[in-house]
């Protein structure tokens, strides 16, 4: 099913910028260099309604997309990563509180999409963010970015794999290519619980 429309509503540097009116959101997290761009770009059918660099962090602030899809309106809610992105830590540490600032305050928040590039293990980092939402009773699904550059047959396993490392349910779990479009509609499928 296709998404109907979907615009830039609000990039935000702090809680006063956040959109007023309510809609169920979904949060995009993950390290800087995940993909979370190209991913809100393939779930909404654009090219280039997220901004996306080569250069890790360039999200730097909160982007708030405003989407109808099978005439069901939410939000998608692009937050800055983490991890690669060569800025100072004073830079980092506002992030983090604008970050933590959205995901522990958000009521309109039904679910959270913390991408994992699925050639990569995930670290401390990711277990500790899931661990935070699960503590606060957000719904995580994992999206594992990427996921044409593994071989088909490697594919599933990997997912399994990750699944259980991250301590997840495999149906929380969905492999994803933002170049290709497989399986954007398995991660809809897998919001559409929560939303």
């Amino acid at each position: 099913m296709k998404t109907s429309s979907a615009e830039l509503e609000a990039s935000a540097a702090g809680p006063e910028g956040f959109p007023k009116e309510r809609l169920p959101e979904v949060a995009l997290l993950g390290r800087s260099n995940v993909g979370k761009s190209t991913l809100l770009n393939a779930l909404v059918g654009r090219r280039r309604l997220a901004h996306t660099s080569r250069t890790p962090g360039k999200t730097r602030l909160a982007h708030f997309y405003r989407v109808e899809r099978a005439g069901r309106r939410l939000r998608l809610v692009d937050l800055p990563g983490y991890g690669f992105a060569r800025v100072a830590r004073s830079e980092r540490a506002r992030w983090r509180e604008l970050v933590e600032a959205y995901l522990g305050a958000r009521p309109d928040l039904r679910a959270a999409v913390l991408l994992v590039d699925a050639r990569r293990d995930p670290g401390e980092d990711e277990a500790l963010l899931l661990a935070w939402l699960a503590e606060r009773g957000v719904p995580s699904v994992l999206a594992l970015t990427k996921i044409d550059a593994l071989a088909a047959s490697r594919r599933p396993a990997r997912g399994r794999e990750l699944a259980t490392a991250l301590g997840l349910p495999e149906a929380n779990v969905v492999a994803t290519s933002g170049a290709s479009g497989e399986g954007i509609d398995a991660l809809w499928r897998a919001l559409a619980r929560f939303l």
